[in-house]
């Protein structure tokens, strides 16, 4: 299946009126980025996800809007693609298949209308051929075979590999969930829980993601392993990454309040610094004796407040790293903290 794939630039004002009309003309889907909106639902009190600072900065001010309309061969040829007919769909009562050049002059037609009384910004900005196994595959070209340390690897799972002696491979599918092993936040915490991870021990992964840490940690010879999301797309991605690897991983949606145990030998959270700070407070009493937190997903401007919220839950830092901009901490009860003698749960 190929499809069209026709590119506004507009404002925030006129983004609902001109998704309306795209669809009213046909198309099979319109995607909208509108940083106010993201900014709105993100306010929500009610919304249960996050965004650092950093992520409002690179909002782009223009709402860009993008709306697919199938495509049908037809035999005649359109002068912008010699080799393609570009014949698409549109809807005006009923179904006509028409030619592209009269698609694209309705939707300027519209466009001059609707700029009589109301800024539109930039307008139709072109079209172009989509196929439909681009959007499945095309993706995968950015991810290979990714040595995180000098025995942990993660190998996509559209590609063959042949471990070393002694290397342990993470076959993983990112899908549409976070954690590849790529970013810099996922590198740091994947070296923290190759050295500091003992068999045995239980283990938390918070914001689990695609599941690369908790699987990293089941490989490594964990007792068990918790992985919590927010989001339930990524406890599906999580899910299936784990019977990839056919670890077993109990991984579920929730918050750190839903951790099924009352103490883990180790913690990890690669998450963003300002969830990090609000749940500082709750990680003492999860901690076993002795247990580690492994945060990271903390920029460089955010590293204070970490450390801060740190300090004043009792936890000490024990190690910190950083790569690029990115910081990881290791940290522990501090020394003389009363340990916690009822269950946080």
């Amino acid at each position: 299946m190929r499809w069209l794939a026709f590119h506004f630039a507009t404002t925030h004002e006129a983004a609902e009126l001109l998704t309306d009309t795209l669809t009213a003309l046909g198309a099979d889907g319109v995607q909208v980025q509108d940083a106010a909106e993201i900014r709105s639902i993100l306010a929500d009190p009610k919304n249960l996800s996050y965004a650092d600072d950093d992520f409002y900065d690179q909002l782009d001010p223009v709402v860009r809007i993008v709306a697919y309309f199938a495509l049908f061969p037809d035999g005649v040829r359109c002068n912008r693609d010699p080799d393609q007919a570009r014949w698409t769909l549109y809807d005006n009562s009923e179904k006509h298949v028409v030619p592209l050049e009269q698609l694209e002059e309705q939707i300027r037609e519209r466009l001059r209308a609707f700029a009589a009384y109301l800024d539109i910004g930039s307008g139709y900005e072109g079209c172009q051929v989509v196929r439909e196994e681009d959007w499945a595959e095309n993706w995968k070209q950015y991810y290979q075979t990714l040595h995180v340390t000098d025995r942990l690897v993660i190998n996509p799972s559209w590609l063959d590999y042949q471990p070393a002696a002694g290397e342990l491979v993470i076959t993983l599918d990112p899908g549409s969930a976070f954690g590849t092993g790529t970013h810099e936040t996922t590198a740091l915490c994947a070296r923290w829980l190759d050295e500091k991870l003992r068999p045995g021990d239980h283990v938390l992964d918070l914001g689990c993601g695609s599941g690369i840490l908790a699987i990293i940690a089941a490989r490594l010879g964990a007792g068990s392993v918790e992985a919590i999301d927010i989001d339930a797309l990524a406890v599906s991605v999580a899910e299936a990454n784990c019977r990839l690897n056919q670890v077993s991983v109990h991984v579920h949606a929730g918050e750190i309040k839903d951790a099924a145990r009352t103490r883990y030998d180790l913690i990890v959270a690669n998450i963003i610094a300002d969830v990090i700070v609000a749940i500082m407070d709750q990680v003492p009493c999860l901690l076993a004796p002795g247990g580690l937190f492994i945060a990271s997903g903390i920029i460089r401007d955010k590293l204070a407040a970490v450390e801060a919220a740190a300090a004043q839950s009792g936890l000490a830092i024990l190690d910190q790293r950083m790569q690029n901009d990115w910081c990881a901490l290791l940290l522990g009860r501090a020394k003389g903290d009363k340990p916690c003698t009822t269950s946080p749960l």
